[in-house]
Parts: C-alpha cells; sequence; structure tokens
C-alpha cells in the first residue's frame, strides 16, 4: 500500500493573530473604552478574528454587544451552509435526492448565485459541485483516504459534477437538481461570505474602523487603533514557516488568498493539493502556488482565488484581466523560488514591485 503523508491546516493565512476565544471588554470601573475591540474564536472549521475601534459615543458593554453580533452572524452561516452539520441547510440540500426545487434561505441562496457567476466566468474552473472528487481525494468531511481513487471511481463521480447541474429560481428563490445525486460544497466560498456578513452587521451599528478575518479572509475599511489603515500581510507560499511576501494596505475592500501550500498530501515524494480540478477531477498539477484577489465583496474574492487556483497562472491571469480583478499570483519556479505576477487592476493599487515588510500584519 502507498503510504501518503498529510499537511493540513484550516486554510493559507494573510494575517498573523494569536488565536483565543476572547472578547476584550470594558473593565468594570473603567472610564475609556479599549484602543480596539478583539474578538476572536473558533468558526466554520478554523478561527476568526475581529478588530474594532471604539467610537466616541460608545457606552460600557459595547464590546459584548459586537461579540454578540459576530458570533450571531458567524453562526447562521455556518448553519446554513455547514457541510459537516447533517442539519445544515446545505446539508438538507445535498440529501434532497429529487428534481423538485428545494427552497432556501436567502443567504444560502445569495451564495449559491455568486458561485454560478464565478463559474459562468471561469467556464467552470470554480465549481460548488466538486465535491465528491475533493472527498475522493481525501479532503472533504468524509475524511482522509489512504489510496487515491482509481481513474474508474473518478469517472464515474465526474458525472456528478458540473455547477450547470443545478438551476437557480430567483422568483421562487429555490435550487433544482438537474440529477438527484448532485452534491454541492459552499467551503470556498462560504468564509468570505461570512466575512461579509460580520462586516456589514458591524457597519450597521455605525463603526467605520475595523477588520474582519475568517480563515485567512479578509475585509476592512478606516483606520486601526494607531490611525493608519490597516496592514494586511500576503504570505509567501511556504509550508515550513511563516513568511510574509508583501504587506497591502485594506480600506473598504477585501483580500482573499487560496494556495496549495498548507493543505495537501505528499504522496511517492510528490505534493497533491486538496485543490480539484473539476475539469480533470485531479488535483492541480501546475506552477502556481498561490493566488490573492482583491475586491469589494469577500465572497467574491473567495471564490475567484479559489478559481485562479485551478486555472493556473497563465489562464488565470486572462481571465483576471479579463473580468477587470485585482489579483497577486505567486509562482513557483523549479529551484524553489518564487516570482510575482500582478495583474494591471492590483498594480494600480499596490503597485508591481513587493515591497520590504515587516513581520508583522496588521
Amino acid at each position: 500500500m502507498k503510504r501518503r503523508t498529510l499537511r493540513e491546516s484550516s486554510g493559507p493565512r494573510q494575517v498573523w493573530l494569536a488565536v483565543a476565544v476572547v472578547a476584550v471588554a470594558i473593565a468594570a470601573g473603567c472610564e475609556r473604552p479599549p484602543a480596539v475591540y478583539h474578538i476572536t474564536g473558533p468558526t466554520m472549521g478554523t478561527t476568526f478574528s475581529v478588530k474594532v475601534v471604539p467610537k466616541a459615543d460608545d457606552q460600557e458593554g459595547a464590546s459584548e454587544h459586537i461579540a454578540r453580533v459576530v458570533k450571531q452572524e458567524l453562526d447562521l452561516v455556518n448553519a446554513l451552509m455547514s457541510t459537516y452539520q447533517d442539519d445544515s441547510e446545505l446539508s438538507r440540500f445535498n440529501q434532497w435526492a429529487s428534481r423538485e426545487p428545494f427552497a432556501l434561505s436567502e443567504e444560502t441562496f445569495r451564495v449559491l448565485q455568486l458561485a454560478h457567476s464565478i463559474s459562468a466566468a471561469t467556464n467552470g474552473a470554480f465549481d460548488v459541485t466538486v465535491g465528491p472528487l475533493v472527498n475522493a481525494w481525501g479532503f472533504g468531511p468524509e475524511g482522509y483516504a489512504l489510496e487515491p481513487p482509481s481513474p474508474e471511481e473518478l469517472e464515474a463521480l465526474h458525472q456528478r459534477v458540473g455547477f450547470n447541474k443545478i438551476e437557480l429560481d430567483e422568483t421562487h428563490r429555490a435550487a433544482r437538481k438537474l440529477q438527484p445525486d448532485v452534491y454541492a460544497d459552499l467551503s470556498a466560498i462560504a468564509k468570505g461570505f461570512g466575512v461579509d456578513r460580520v462586516y456589514e452587521a458591524l457597519r450597521d451599528l455605525g463603526y467605520e474602523n475595523l477588520m474582519v478575518e475568517v480563515g485567512g479572509e479578509v475585509r476592512a475599511s478606516g483606520n486601526n487603533d494607531r490611525g493608519t489603515p490597516w496592514q494586511i500581510a500576503i504570505e509567501k507560499p511556504v509550508s515550513e514557516e511563516r513568511v510574509i511576501e508583501r504587506i497591502v494596505p485594506l480600506d473598504g475592500v477585501a483580500l482573499a488568498t487560496s494556495g496549495d501550500y498548507r493543505n495537501y498530501v505528499e504522496q511517492d515524494g510528490a505534493r497533491m493539493s486538496h485543490i480539484i480540478d473539476p475539469r480533470t477531477n485531479r488535483p492541480i498539477a501546475h506552477k502556481l502556488a498561490a493566488a490573492s484577489v482583491i475586491h469589494e465583496e469577500c465572497a467574491v474574492a473567495d471564490g475567484y482565488a479559489t478559481a485562479m487556483m485551478v486555472l493556473g497562472a497563465e489562464e488565470g491571469y486572462e481571465v483576471a484581466v479579463r473580468e477587470g480583478l485585482a489579483v497577486l499570483f505567486i509562482v513557483r519556479a523549479d529551484d524553489g523560488t518564487f516570482t510575482e505576477m500582478a495583474t494591471p487592476a492590483f498594480e494600480e493599487l499596490f503597485g508591481a514591485a513587493s515591497p520590504q515588510a515587516p513581520q508583522r500584519g496588521v
């Protein structure tokens, strides 16, 4: 039996943050709020970190209220879109062995709409129905696979894959499977949607200076507690240590990164990424190590980051330019070094050259 070594984590990180379940609250008897409210904890199989600069008129208990709002929004997304919870809305849809329409919540329907638009723009490189192939390769909720699937197994599973096998009815807010065994997995876009939900909820509370991160996907606005723009680190795609590739300031936009360096298996000395190309049924096998996407919506950035990784540097660059996306591609050379490819939209925002970066982000 071939031996495979599993390397996994919650995903690539753009921010360097200590993980602990804590809400920084105003201490009893303290007249001034803290410089920043910092709420962190687990969610969606990964972690989140939210930083909010207080308002001048904040009252005692503001941090606890922020923590409740953050938890409420993230719990909602998890309850709707988790593939690990049998009673989530998405799991119930996956168990729906019928071609009849399945009524969906506004949130899940919105995410499926975004996913469909990204799939169409990338000619199917992004595909939420790729779950059966992801599971077969040992990267899904069904757990680790000791042996890779056979060509026959992959071909059979491929018959269940294709984003057009789910039809969306906007009038009735419902989804219909064209074949009953279609399985949807929103993990490549749901974290970004969770970021958006928290971000918008906090903005609705009147907070203008904030940063929201879930599983490495980030959206920020205004300034940090030092009065400067939020500085977010894009990692160099190496698995042995945390090294910063470059720092980018975020204000009113989101950043999502996808890469092959945190979640993969090794078989006979070869690396196999957790990112599966739905067009080939196999893990990606090109030189693109990471892709970082900037967009106003984190869910969109999240989905496109995965799509870029599936497409590879050359095809991904063409699609990104055509769609007007701000994307930084980090390409691995045979000698282990890396080169950057930035789209014109990314260069317009941040420049083409990598600046000297400090060793801490945010």
